[in-house]
């Protein structure tokens, strides 16, 4: 899969926890938790719809590394070559 498709599965989990954000909304580099003003549930939440849509399941230890947008991209870039 490539880096446009992650954006898109991104936030497609982005918005089924925050229906009202787009991706024009989130400064790439801003936490995620900010940029779509999650509280840790929706985060819980956000990185469960992600695990459902494409099978990654990102631990806790791992959580710093996909607090942003360019993040989670990189990290489930890695994890699904």
């Amino acid at each position: 899969m490539n880096k446009d498709g992650i954006r898109a599965l991104i936030m497609e989990a982005i918005q089924s926890v925050a229906p009202e954000v787009t991706e024009a909304d989130i400064d790439p580099n801003e936490d995620l938790r900010e940029a779509c003003d999650l509280d840790s549930m929706d985060f819980l939440n956000l990185l469960g719809a992600l695990k459902h849509n494409c099978g990654v399941n990102i631990p806790e230890a791992d959580y710093p590394r996909v607090r942003t947008f360019t993040g989670m991209v990189d990290y489930l870039n890695d994890h699904l070559a």
